[in-house]
């Protein structure tokens, strides 16, 4: 029952959410300004025409998104525009708070007087009387020659795009849906997210516990996430203790995801990473998301730059409903060379990897930063790194034919959906560091733990002095995260 309350208020709140009307301003002797408060948004969008209605949600004359606000307002500013009194302005507003999009629609502003670059009006007895435009007159027998109109190319209406945002009708194409910048002083600023705290479990069963404490901070206008020692945390000893989690987890209480308890070589996991996702503030489906992150360097650790399924249609375990990743490459210094990005619809392979490209070019890539960009469409999927694309995933007839050659279990579910099932629902975003486990790393010489061993985490731990010091300045750190429709 709290929980079905919980999502009413939720579900509420969205909707009873009315942007801020806007200001406009015709600042005298050119120019024009608007303006809203500040009220938490990330995002704030100016679409409007000079004396001519907007035909729906048609981008305009005046078409400009606004990423930062100035002194607690957000402003769109056009210094050129020559307004005179009685003009008439149509237009529509859009804003971004907490990551999800509201529009104020059907709006109209006369111009009745001028005000100066400080708000102050202007007399209008002062103003010096409008120059007649000349009408020439041309010449008996010569011929008038009108030349052709040039007009810049401009979006002159709104087309609706094929991306899907939960809580919006519909968008425009090649919207900014979401962004952040990650310039706040704390994570507990960062509106659009909320952190993980919980054991992370199947299927892939990573060496590590969701905490937010230390291992998420707000860094040279990046979010880092760092890998610690559970012991540091606690105290020594604590891996073969228990562990409960439930006054603050973030997973299903009452399970393994909440409330451990060690016995033999079944330990608590050794390591605290951190992890935020817009689960609960941002779903959308289709569109180009990019990320520009530098990834985590040291041995057995994976970053998490994902788009994870919110409901889960097509089954919840073996990754049947899907897993998109932007970017992935592994720690180690013989693995980090090599850069991933596409889909999961398997948990073990050879299907695992088989949506998955590959690009090598660098000597590492945890050295510096790169804009890692995937456009999820319709259709399929195009993976990008700064700027340049290294792998296309088509969808074709749908992916379930390749997995029955690979005798995936769960593929025949997806025959209920589009030729992109399962990766045809809403998403969320997810940013993590994850810590070994048994899927992403094969058996080798070099590697501490079996796949399939009985005691892979208890295994890992002990071969602590052959990782740990692998992981000075670790951290993956994440300077922005920007989404676009289609």
């Amino acid at each position: 029952m709290k929980t079905i309350l919980i999502l009413i208020t939720i579900i509420y709140n969205v909707r009873a959410y009315t942007v801020p009307p806007a200001t406009l301003e015709a600042i005298y002797p050119r120019g024009l300004r608007v303006s809203v408060p500040d009220d938490g948004f990330s995002l704030f969008a100016f679409h409007g025409k000079l004396n001519e209605e907007m035909e729906g949600l048609e981008a305009g004359q005046w078409s400009r998104d606004i990423t930062k606000p100035k002194n607690g307002k957000w402003y769109f500013r056009d210094r050129n525009a020559k307004l005179n009194i009685g003009d008439k302005i149509y237009f529509w507003t859009y804003v971004i708070r907490d990551g999800l999009g509201y529009r104020q629609d059907n709006g109209e502003w006369t111009v009745t007087e001028y005000v100066t670059e400080d708000g102050k009006p202007v007399d209008p007895n002062k103003l010096p009387p409008p120059t007649p435009t000349p009408t020439p007159t041309p010449t008996v027998n010569t011929p008038i020659y009108t030349p052709p109109v040039t007009r810049p190319v401009t979006q002159s209406s709104c087309t609706i795009s094929p991306t899907v945002v939960r809580g919006l009708q519909h968008v425009c194409t090649g919207q900014l849906i979401f962004s952040d910048e990650f310039d706040k002083p704390n994570v507990r600023d960062l509106v659009n997210w909320e952190a993980e705290v919980r054991f992370p479990e199947e299927p892939d069963y990573p060496f590590n516990i969701y905490l937010s404490e230390d291992s998420l901070k707000m860094e040279d206008g990046a979010l880092n996430i760092y890998p610690l020692l559970t012991e540091d945390k606690f105290r020594e000893g604590i891996l073969d203790e228990s562990l409960d989690l439930s006054n603050t987890c973030t997973g299903t209480i009452g399970t393994r995801e909440c409330n451990r308890t060690a016995w033999g070589a079944q330990i608590l996991p050794p390591v605290y990473t951190g992890k935020v996702t817009t689960k609960n503030k941002f779903n959308f489906k289709f569109g180009k998301i990019e990320i520009r992150a530098k990834l985590p360097g040291g041995n057995w650790l994976i970053p998490e730059l994902n788009l994870e399924p919110h409901d889960k249609v097509y089954g919840n375990a073996r990754y049947e409903s899907g897993l998109i990743r932007v970017a992935f490459a592994k720690g180690n210094p013989t693995y980090s060379k090599k850069l991933y990005g596409g889909a999961i619809l398997s948990d073990t392979d050879p299907f695992r990897t088989y949506l998955m490209k590959e690009k090598i070019g660098i000597d590492s890539w945890n050295k510096d930063y790169h804009t890692y960009t995937l456009i999820w469409k319709p259709d399929g999927i195009d993976l990008l790194v700064d700027g340049e694309q290294y792998g296309s995933i088509p969808a074709g007839e749908g992916f379930y034919p390749s997995a029955r050659e690979h005798a995936v279990p769960h593929a025949a579910s997806w025959l209920k959906g589009s030729v992109m099932a399962p990766l045809d629902q809403m998403f969320y975003v997810s940013l993590g560091l994850r810590v070994g486990g048994i899927h992403d790393f094969a058996d080798a010489p070099d590697k501490p733990w079996k796949n399939r061993g009985s005691k892979a985490m208890f295994d890992f731990w002990q071969a602590k002095n052959s990782w740990f010091p692998s992981w000075y300045q670790s951290q993956m750190k994440i300077d922005y995260v920007r989404i676009y429709s289609l």
